[in-house]
């Protein structure tokens, strides 16, 4: 889901996240190197410890086979629902848990987790009303008229605001599978005044409704190795944990509507037009968008409200979800797209009402195609027959289809960013597809999972459709307003969604920065890609957790990367790296090199000073027998030395020499003359840790780079000097010069020697000589045997 960055700030922050646990925390190392071992859950059989899933996994499914009737003038949906649910799980369940996600909607139904709340410096009329004490129900959620097994006899349940239990007669073993029904209605609420990701919305100019049906049947929760039943409320923002399966969905509407739904229509041919549905066909094939339902069709079908009825039959396999859409306001039109990495034949398709005919029908479809074609090279090939682009004013995903914003001005302008937004929007929900739609992850409990990873590959996406294009999310540099923000107002990217108060950034663009920071400037490309893609395939059709994700990377790539997941995911240490100082010193290339001369003593024993428990233990010992006592040739100088049979002149002093050094030859001092040296001290003053990267400009103007790995900073994580010696004079030192690491203060990363004339040292130069090294474990001192002159 997109979110509009302006309503990021409305949520409060509970306070439960997961720990960066340091086992050395008051040192200035051992910590951010340290191993996620303590933080990351053990590996088993259902889940590894290299990030794959286990021989043992499993998961469960469900199948549906749902009926709707949309009543276009009560606003209201009734539904009956067969679901055939498989315990593929080793537990036995005695009951299962589904999802009544519409009850949110309900002012006595919801899962009521409120906000503080203040005096408001302004209202309106909409806003002003007594509060309702206690709450009145505003005739909104689910009302349940039926609940039975596949023989028609009732079941027993429980309805816990958003979530429902239903109690089995005889339990659900391993390896079985149940059959029931459920069958339910509920009054469609008007998102653009409610909120939320379904409803409706009202066009007063032509009385007429555009119907996103979403979240709209009772679903099955999770059931899994690592949570077991998934049956958090549902508040609004935590998204969805949801079980794959195939779909049989039959929906009756006004028969002048149009519908778009999660997979195939199985009746296009019976509900559609003999023109419509030739033009149908010749999209399947076209290399442009082709209109299947036309402005002017749907400028004529906007006055006439018919009261005939259509039913539109759908059919979607492996899917975890569906979601639908109606109107008779509806333009639609497609184009084919030819997969390249599977050759899947895919339609694109978009459905837009005419306010945004100006942008949709020029960009939307061909947005589509451009990003299932993008992720599939990222991540794995698109596996479905359908993509499609909805506009209804928000930005919602779901298998196959997703709805966007992009809405042109009444005489058909618009300005460039409505334009970029609805690209950037269409391309983020199309790209749900693969994130969490097929990479099954658990929205509800790591939004990063999903936002996050599709963040990340959306600005991918984006970079590929416009050099230019203006993405906000994904550049490093783009982050760094977060990032300065005080630490009691940010949480860890592992932080439940219900616990962040800074949503979008936290959710979103944070962990799309983290990973085009791994891709770009710690892993490079071709790693990166390779474990990306590895995660995406290992995991289409499953359920990973964030240990999936972060061992898959390691185990993919050959990269140690516990430092980055530690710092970028589990704290909140903004990176703020700075140039302290710059030490610049010049060669004496003059210098006589001095003989080294050290005094010593010839060694004493090197028995143990003091005789531990073991030694005296095994000596003690009848039955040890020591191999030097049994071997009379093993006794030599050393065996009599300690223990004080070979008697030495331990004072006496001893004079050594060393010369290995002498002075430069014409030469070397005319080749090592212009070298100049330069010692860079730098603070890690945000905390957490990044690869340091310099550009050097020297006087005549030339530049040189450097980049040096985060790991220069594993023994000591607080300072660190780099020292370089250049034949030329430098002029100034740039830390991280493409704002490529999200340093919050750029102030501190420049070093200039203005002047020229940097005050400078100098450091002795000679020349090794090639005989002064000693081997082969001498010393060249006077042992022991020596001294008492034997051998």
């Amino acid at each position: 889901m997109k979110l509009k960055v302006t309503t990021l700030s409305v949520f409060l922050y509970i306070g439960v996240s997961a720990q960066n646990i340091q086992n050395n925390p008051g040192s200035n190392h051992g910590n951010k190197f340290e191993q996620m071992g303590t933080i990351l859950p053990t590996p088993n059989v259902y889940r590894t410890a290299s990030g794959a899933p286990g021989h043992a996994y499993w998961q469960n499914r469900a199948d549906y086979d749902i009926s709707a009737y949309l009543d276009e003038d009560k606003r209201n949906l009734k539904g009956a629902e067969t679901i055939t649910y498989y315990n593929n799980s080793p537990d036995d369940l005695e009951y299962i848990w589904l999802q009544l996600d519409e009850n949110q909607q309900s002012t006595v139904k919801k899962a009521d987790f409120p906000f503080s709340s203040t005096l408001p410096k302004s209202s309106n009329d909409q806003q002003l009303k007594t509060t309702d004490l206690p709450s009145k129900d505003n005739g909104y959620g689910v009302k349940l008229e039926k609940v039975t097994d596949a023989s028609g006899n009732p079941l027993q349940y429980t309805v816990n605001k958003t979530m429902m239990r239903i109690d089995l007669p005889k339990g659900l073993k391993k390896g079985e599978k149940i059959t029931f029904k459920i069958d339910w209605n509920y009054n469609i609420p008007n998102r653009m005044k409610m909120g939320g990701r379904g409803g409706y919305e009202n066009f007063a100019e032509d009385g007429n409704d555009v119907y996103t049906v979403t979240q709209w049947f009772p679903r099955m929760c999770v059931y899994s190795d690592f949570h077991g039943w998934q049956n958090h409320q549902f508040t609004g923002r935590g998204e969805f944990a949801l079980v794959f399966g195939n779909y049989k969905v039959s929906m009756n509407v006004p028969a002048d509507h149009v519908i778009g739904g999660t997979g195939e229509c199985k009746n296009y041919e019976q509900v559609l037009t003999p023109e419509q549905f030739s033009r149908y066909k010749k999209a399947q094939t076209s290399a442009e968008p082709v209109e299947i339902v036309t402005l002017d069709e749907a400028r004529k079908a906007e006055k006439n409200h018919s009261k005939q009825r259509k039913t539109w039959i759908f059919e979607a396999k492996d899917v975890r979800d569906f979601a639908w859409t109606a109107s008779r306001k509806f333009i639609w039109d497609g184009m084919g797209v030819t997969i390249p990495e599977n050759s899947n034949k895919v339609i694109a398709m978009s459905f837009y009402p005419k306010e945004a005919y100006g942008l949709y029908r020029k960009y939307s479809t061909k947005a589509v195609a451009h990003t299932i074609k993008t992720y599939s090279e990222f991540t794995i090939p698109y596996p479905y027959p359908v993509a499609q682009s909805v506009e209804a004013a928000n930005g919602m995903e779901y298998p196959m289809i997703c709805f966007n914003f992009g809405r042109t001005e009444k005489d058909g302008t618009y300005s460039e960013g409505t334009k970029n937004g609805m690209i950037g929007v269409v391309i983020h929900e199309v790209g749900h597809n693969f994130f969490p739609m097929i990479i099954n992850s658990d929205e509800r409990q790591w939004s990063w999972m999903d936002e996050g990873l599709n963040t990340f590959t959306e600005y991918l996406t984006e970079e590929r459709w416009d050099n230019k294009f203006p993405s906000k999310r994904g550049p490093a540099w783009t982050i760094v307003d977060y990032m300065k923000l005080p630490k009691d107002q940010l949480e860890p990217i592992m932080s439940n969604s219900e616990n962040i108060i800074q949503f979008g950034p936290n959710a979103y663009s944070k962990p799309a920065t983290g990973l085009n920071i791994l891709r770009e400037t710690i892993m490079g490309r071709e790693l990166f890609d390779k474990a990306f893609k590895t995660y995406s395939k290992r995991w289409a059709f499953k359920h990973p957790e964030p240990a999936d994700f972060f061992r898959t990377m390691e185990d993919a790539s050959g990269e140690d990367l516990d430092w980055f997941w530690r710092g970028w995911f589990y704290g909140t240490d903004p990176v703020d790296i700075a140039i302290d100082k710059v030490t610049v010193a010049t060669p004496d290339l003059e210098a006589v090199p001095k003989a080294n001369e050290t005094t010593y003593k010839v060694d004493k024993p090197l028995q143990n000073e003091f005789e531990d428990v073991s030694k005296i233990k095994n000596r003690e010992d009848k039955n040890i027998t020591f191999t030097v006592e049994k071997d009379k040739e093993l006794q030599d100088f050393y065996y009599r030395y300690d223990r004080g049979q070979e008697k030495i002149d331990n004072n006496k002093e001893y004079t050594i020499k060393t010369e290995n050094m002498t002075s430069l030859e014409t030469k070397d001092k005319d080749k090592f003359r212009n070298i100049t040296a330069y010692q860079i001290d730098f603070s890690n003053k945000g905390g957490l840790v990044m690869p340091l990267i310099l550009e050097f400009t020297f006087e005549d103007g030339s530049k040189l780079r450097d980049k040096s790995s985060a790991q220069i900073w594993r023994q000591n994580e607080q300072k660190v000097s780099k020292t370089y010696y250049f034949d030329k004079k430098l002029k100034s030192v740039q830390l991280d010069p493409m704002r490529e690491t999200a340093d919050i203060d750029t102030s501190n990363n420049v070093w200039n020697n203005e002047s020229g004339n940097a005050e400078t040292s100098k450091f002795q130069v000679f020349k090794q000589k090639q005989d002064g090294a000693v081997r082969g474990g001498a010393s060249g001192k006077v042992n022991p045997m020596q001294a008492a002159g034997k051998k």
